[in-house]
């Protein structure tokens, strides 16, 4: 998990709720392979997202990523999609919940919202990610922004590949 990360930023406002990150006219769909051909579908400006991401590539938010409703869709369709983790400031509660459970990381990065108002990060900039440290660089730009690593408990989440797995690795 020290590895640095490196891909295309997708960047995203403030308030991104869940309908806007998976709709809720897919709910339907259970296999989370599935998912990620719906994923940002009727957020205004990014309807191709899902035919345009690449493995690897970030989604970077400002503040309340992941309001709205409880669905863990929100969370399968960027994991499936090979986003490898999500760069907010903060997000619901619910959305950090859900990702943790299912062994995806969320980096909250304090001043991410200002930064993407000011054009400090854009979409398409290259980032270098380290999760151990919570460092970001923008290698685009040579902006650095400083997150909140992943803790030693969530790495260990992540590593089992979610919640449920790892207690019952513990329960051993």
């Amino acid at each position: 998990m020290g590895e640095t990360l490196k891909g295309r930023a997708w960047v995203f406002s403030d308030d991104v709720d869940t309908d806007l990150i998976y709709h809720n006219k897919y709910l339907a769909e259970t296999d989370p392979k599935k998912m990620p051909q719906y994923s940002f579908e009727y957020y205004p400006g990014k309807e191709n997202f899902a035919r345009e991401v690449k493995q690897g590539d970030f989604v970077v938010a400002g503040k309340n990523f992941g309001c709205g409703s409880s669905r863990e869709h929100a969370v399968y369709c960027l994991k499936e999609a090979g986003i490898p983790a999500i760069l907010a400031e903060t997000c619901s509660r619910i959305y950090y919940r859900n990702a943790i459970n299912n062994g995806y990381p969320v980096l909250f990065v304090k001043g991410l919202s200002d930064a993407i108002k000011s054009g400090k990060i854009e979409d398409g900039d290259t980032l270098e990610v380290d999760l151990a440290t919570g460092t970001i660089t923008d290698a685009t730009n040579g902006n650095t922004f400083h997150g909140d690593a992943v803790s030693e408990l969530e790495r260990d989440i992540m590593t089992a590949g979610g919640l449920i797995p790892y207690l019952k690795t513990r329960r051993k």
